[in-house]
């Protein structure tokens, strides 16, 4: 019998030296959750809801380990990224966004980031990222979201930011008001 995936990475967390993990993200129930499941794992998570608090956080205690936020209201979760490596250069980070493209994941490596995840992350994707030894890619996910679904993440956020204004969201999504409006009427693909 296979041994349970999340026992092998709790107990990869557990032979860790230094279990510290700073957690960047402006979304506070995503924030919150991910907390929670990392503690769950073993990390000691501490919690930054922005650039400036992060900045000052890893200026006081450089974590071992950080989950970044890539777009936040204060500022690019790059900054953190590159003073974390500057105070602790074995440090391992991770992007986090939610908005997903080939210049930013590139950014985020330049940067110091070890690996890049498209919100929303799984926790185990998470600590595989932050486990996983260099030149070692961790494995795709099993259940990846379609395209059209990634895209329908990207619609319901952007509309929510804008507090569910249709002719708002249509203007910074360049897209025409009816067309919005027929997506937001349908149900979200799988």
């Amino acid at each position: 019998m296979d041994a349970d995936p999340h026992e092998v990475l709790k107990t990869a967390i557990a032979g860790l030296a230094d279990k510290t993990l700073l957690l960047m993200d402006d979304d506070a129930p995503f924030r919150n959750r991910l907390a929670r499941a990392l503690e769950m794992r073993g990390f000691t998570v501490v919690l930054a809801e922005g650039v400036h608090q992060a900045m000052e956080m890893i200026e006081a205690s450089p974590p071992a380990f950080a989950v970044m936020d890539m777009r936040l209201e204060d500022g690019n979760g790059l900054q953190a990224v590159e003073a974390l490596h500057r105070k602790r250069p074995e440090a391992r980070a991770i992007m986090l966004t939610g908005y997903g493209n080939i210049a930013t994941a590139v950014a985020a490596v330049k940067s110091g980031a070890i690996d890049y995840l498209s919100k929303p992350a799984d926790a185990d994707d998470v600590v595989k990222a932050l486990l996983a030894v260099e030149d070692h890619a961790p494995p795709p996910p099993e259940n990846p979201m379609s395209a059209d679904r990634v895209r329908w993440e990207h619609i319901q956020r952007v509309y929510a930011l804008c507090g569910q204004n249709v002719s708002e969201t249509a203007r910074r999504l360049n897209m025409h008001r009816r067309t919005l409006q027929r997506i937001l009427a349908k149900r979200a693909p799988k």
